[in-house]
């Protein structure tokens, strides 16, 4: 069954909001409580995207939630997300994640806006990419849906991509058939990376209304949602709402069907 790594990102962000010093409600919601939940809930994958401005999850949270995470290491897997600034990837070799995914950052952004692009240079990633695997860490690239940044990626020695995905989503709110042409895309763009030897992950604005169709992606191995289920958990609970996830997944993807993929 293709994984499903939850995105803790909103619950810090809400933690933050009420933290100044002294305060009674510091630490509230606790971000380890909700992995754990998150965890019981049946879900196999973390993930976190520290940003520059630490809005949300701050470095302490990646070491406390790595931490929380080494018992089930095999079992539930740590994803972190960010650009390639020193400090991720210090953190990242700090704690040992089981997968790095590298996501550029555009100035002043509030959320992911693009992949990366096929003329970014390559020789810093590549040495990035290379010290993260030869440190254990599987390396994922946030590359939108088309064959140039895909081949791009494979060339720098990444293990996976991860497809920008809120163009199928916003196709999906307009109707069947737009979202059809848009799902053909990606489609296309996954049959592309599994004959470069890439594995597929993918994530941004999927939700429980358009997961179902996506889910069907050939070779999907993870999808990483956060702001959709956070949000749905506030009305339904966070485990319930987990298991909801869970369950487009297992009806979308029978266990039969192996979205094998080359490199793990």
């Amino acid at each position: 069954m293709t994984r499903l790594s939850v995105n803790v990102n909103k619950i810090a962000g809400l933690r933050n909001s009420r933290t100044p010093p002294g305060s009674g409600t510091a630490g509230v919601p606790s971000v380890t409580r909700a992995v754990e939940v998150i965890l019981g809930a049946g879900a196999k994958g973390i993930t976190v995207h520290p940003r520059e401005d630490e809005r949300h999850i701050t470095a302490d949270d990646v070491r406390d939630i790595a931490a929380l995470l080494a018992p089930y290491k095999g079992e539930v897997e740590l994803n972190i997300e960010g650009d390639a600034r020193p400090e991720i990837i210090e953190l990242a070799h700090a704690v040992q994640p089981d997968q790095l995914t590298l996501v550029p950052v555009r100035p002043g952004e509030v959320t992911s806006q693009a992949g990366w692009a096929a003329d970014t240079p390559r020789e810093e990633l590549e040495w990035i990419i290379a010290d993260a695997q030869s440190a254990g860490m599987r390396v994922a690239l946030f590359v939108d849906p088309e064959p140039e940044p895909i081949q791009w990626a494979a060339a720098l020695g990444a293990d996976r991509v991860e497809l920008f995905t809120e163009p199928y989503a916003a196709a999906f709110a307009e109707g069947d058939d737009i979202a059809a042409t848009a799902m053909g895309q990606y489609v296309a763009a996954a049959e592309a990376a599994h004959a470069e030897g890439l594995g597929i992950n993918a994530g941004h604005d999927l939700d429980l209304n358009n997961l179902g169709r996506f889910a069907t992606l050939p070779h999907l191995a993870e999808v990483s949602i956060g702001h959709a289920l956070v949000g749905e958990a506030l009305f339904g609970g966070l485990a319930p709402t987990v298991r909801r996830y869970l369950d487009v997944l297992v009806r979308a993807r029978p266990a039969h069907a192996s979205g094998v993929f080359a490199r793990a």
